[in-house]
């Protein structure tokens, strides 16, 4: 399960990352900056982990969560508050950067500053969207929608990549099953892969039920590490994770964002994983 690979960092004492290369690459950090010192401090511990475990790692927080389910849903700071912050941590942790994009108007600004442009799920089929993103030479994360079939991600690379992108990834995010419910399809990964790309497993929001607790989503965290593990197993090249120090405090998402003190144990698990799992990749 191999596609092309994507090179992030490398400048400005940033690390640079291979997506798509031999190792494993976590994508981790809170749904949403709620505050600069929570956000910071997520970041550092993050870090430490993905240190300890030995993986390489992309912060990811978003400054604009505009797909919240209820209009009075906290969204963030915004964009010109959210990328000073984003800004300063990867300048004093030394840390690639992604956040996500809902408009084309956002596309340019944010590329100034992250390392990856990310796409959200309910805007991967937004022709304007993707063609901006590309424009910019960043490269691009495309996530799944949950009513998208994996082979139906193709068209949607291709509207990056006319664009002459940095490179192109997608990731998985669950399906659709019925009301309020995703299921995961392990075989997607494969066939997404078969498009040509890195694929990275989002083993959090697959978890999640989806405006299943009224006005805003519900979940259980607790399948996160299971499915992770299954991801890996199926040969993935990064592990997309939501992080927060408190989740019962969390503002979006709580019920699937894991707590910061578990996620060192799970990486090493998947790390030990990966490599057991080399072997038989390529099969």
């Amino acid at each position: 399960m191999k596609g092309s690979t994507i090179q992030l960092g490398g400048m400005s004492g940033v690390p640079e990352i291979v997506l798509g290369g031999p190792g494993l690459v976590l994508i981790a950090g809170p749904c949403v900056i709620e505050s600069e010192a929570r956000t910071h401090r997520i970041a550092v511990g993050l870090k430490s982990a993905a240190a300890a475990a030995g993986i390489p790692f992309i912060f990811k927080a978003s400054f604009d969560k505009a797909n919240r389910t209820a209009v009075d849903g906290f969204r963030g700071p915004g964009i010109e508050e959210g990328m000073r912050i984003l800004g300063d941590i990867r300048q004093e942790l030394e840390v690639c950067i992604t956040t996500d994009v809902h408009a084309p108007g956002q596309a340019d600004a944010v590329a100034e500053v992250v390392d990856m442009l990310q796409i959200p799920a309910f805007l991967c089929r937004q022709t304007d969207l993707l063609v901006a993103a590309g424009r910019t030479g960043c490269p691009v994360n495309i996530k799944k929608g949950q009513f998208q079939a994996p082979w139906d991600m193709g068209p949607a690379v291709e509207k990056v990549r006319s664009a002459g992108s940095g490179g192109v990834m997608l990731t998985e995010r669950g399906s659709t099953f019925g009301y309020n419910n995703l299921v995961v399809d392990l075989r997607g990964l494969v066939q997404m892969a078969q498009l040509g790309v890195p694929v990275c497993f989002d083993a959090t929001h697959s978890t999640q039920l989806p405006g299943a607790a009224g006005r805003s989503s519900g979940g259980d965290r607790t399948l996160a590490p299971v499915l992770a593990r299954g991801a890996v197993g199926a040969g993935v090249d990064a592990i997309f994770l939501e992080v927060h120090d408190d989740p019962s405090e969390a503002r979006s998402d709580s019920a699937t964002q894991l707590a910061l003190h578990t996620v060192e144990p799970l990486l090493k698990s998947l790390v030990a994983l990966h490599e057991i799992s080399r072997p038989f990749r390529s099969a």
